[in-house]
């Protein structure tokens, strides 16, 4: 198979996010920026709801603004990508309302509720293993598997339309110091980067990894991006990626300020404080940003931490966050 031919990587321009703000406007959801009350003795720290979204999650933002731009030729082969589930569902969704086929490499590990929703959707799924997933995320391909790739982070139009939740998060809180943003590929991050460097620079981005899977921790104290040794599956199935691709790094790298390492505990209980205190569930990596606020180490605040996803099977929710102490 001969490789695809991959657009030059260049910087999201605040232009290409306003026009997929208004591509993507009766898609997706303008999710709320609710305050988490704390108490003294924390940070401030505001909560962007992305598990709102009709999917649940923020990948619809990408997925919507990247199937919009596809031709028509293109919508009628089809499209798929690869993904644990919020990134299937959100192709799932957007090419259900595009009239357009959609076929999604799954993860075998993907939580059963995001499996469900994507079979619901009209996806095919054909599901494999972590490796391989990976590997074709790196090579673009997959056997017996036809249409249009949309690449589940490293995609110039995916990323585009994360941005626009930035836009969003500058106009409810302008007064905002820090934004953290769970990284897996790393699209939601050099997306929201892009809106808000662009607008407003002096805003600090923060990315934020589990201790089991943190190469975009690596790769920012050592310049270059990196394969994270001894990578560990865990339910922060969403975020934590095995390495940082290099093109990825090369988009991030001017837009992120650095990376923080959280543990499981600490997300189990970033999960549980969002629920006692704002009643909403979120997936393990949907709650990384909270965890990482809690450290300090992005500030006092205001911070705001992305939910970037509530698709968690709500067994499996109970078990985590009764397995930590307050």
């Amino acid at each position: 198979m001969r490789a695809a031919i991959l657009e030059t990587v260049r910087p999201i321009e605040l232009a290409e996010i306003r026009a997929a703000r208004e591509r993507i406007a009766t898609t997706i959801v303008r999710t709320p920026l609710v305050r988490l009350e704390l108490g003294s003795g924390f940070p401030e720290i505001r909560l962007k709801l992305e598990n709102l979204q009709p999917i649940n999650a923020y990948k619809l933002r990408g997925a919507a603004n990247a199937v919009a731009m596809l031709s028509e030729a293109q919508r009628q082969r089809g499209v798929w990508t690869i993904s644990a589930g919020n990134a299937g569902q959100g192709i799932a969704y957007a090419a259900a309302r595009a009239g357009a086929p959609c076929t999604v490499v799954v993860i075998e590990t993907a939580p059963t509720s995001k499996v469900d929703r994507m079979r619901a959707l009209g996806a095919k799924l054909i599901p494999t293993s972590y490796e391989l997933a990976w590997k074709a995320l790196e090579e673009r391909s997959f056997p017996g598997v036809e249409g249009t790739f949309v690449h589940p982070f490293d995609d110039h139009n995916f990323i585009a339309g994360h941005a626009t939740m930035g836009l969003e998060i500058l106009e409810d809180a302008p007064d905002t110091a820090a934004v953290i943003a769970g990284i897996g590929g790393g699209g939601l991050i050099t997306g929201v980067g892009s809106a808000i460097k662009a607008l407003a620079p002096a805003v600090q981005i923060w990315g934020a990894e589990p201790e089991t899977a943190a190469p975009a921790a690596l790769s920012f104290a050592a310049g270059a991006p990196r394969a994270f040794e001894g990578w560990q599956a865990s339910f922060v199935d969403g975020a934590g990626g095995q390495s940082v691709f290099p093109r990825m790094w090369s988009r991030m790298r001017p837009v992120v300020d650095g990376c923080i390492v959280v543990t499981l505990d600490e997300t189990k209980r970033a999960m549980r404080m969002m629920a006692e205190k704002a009643r909403v569930i979120s997936e393990g990596a949907g709650a990384l940003p909270l965890a990482a606020a809690l450290t300090g180490k992005a500030g006092p605040g205001p911070i705001v931490a992305i939910v970037s996803g509530g698709n968690i099977d709500l067994s499996k929710f109970c078990e985590l966050i009764a397995s930590v102490a307050r």
